[in-house]
């Protein structure tokens, strides 16, 4: 879809330029992500094991961001097969997952991580992370 996307833009662009019109630029991607998808689903485990509709609503709650079923699934698929997540069981419909240990420490590293990149960012735009709230939030 994406290739889609930047061949249309790419004729568009070269019909309007061939035609002596100003050059469209490129739509304005976001500069990044909020965050990987496993992060929020351990993220998400952290506080209990849930099922994927509940991982969906819980992320969407405390990130602002809304998962498709196909990246959540493929996401919890990749977690379980590298051993950072596993079921708890199953009922009828639902599957819950619970953290590993594994899953723990890399989250944790994660977790980490991000904290050092955000307060770097923040010390060099002079600005407290306290006074931050995040946009969706509001």
């Amino acid at each position: 879809m994406a290739t889609t996307k930047y061949y249309a833009w790419r004729i568009t662009s070269n019909v309007l330029k061939s035609k002596g019109m100003p050059r469209v630029s490129r739509p304005v991607r976001k500069l990044a992500r909020r965050n990987d998808p496993g992060v929020l689903i351990m993220t998400s485990l952290a506080s209990g094991a849930k099922h994927g509709y509940a991982l969906a609503r819980d992320i969407e709650t405390f990130a602002g961001v809304t998962l498709g079923p196909g990246t959540l699934y493929g996401a919890i698929t990749t977690l379980e097969e590298h051993g950072l997540i596993e079921p708890t069981g199953h009922d009828e419909r639902r599957r819950p997952y619970q953290l590993t240990a594994a899953g723990r420490a890399e989250l944790t590293t994660a977790i980490r991580g991000l904290g050092a990149i955000a307060a770097e960012g923040a010390r060099r735009l002079g600005i407290s992370l306290h006074a931050l709230s995040p946009r969706w939030a509001q």
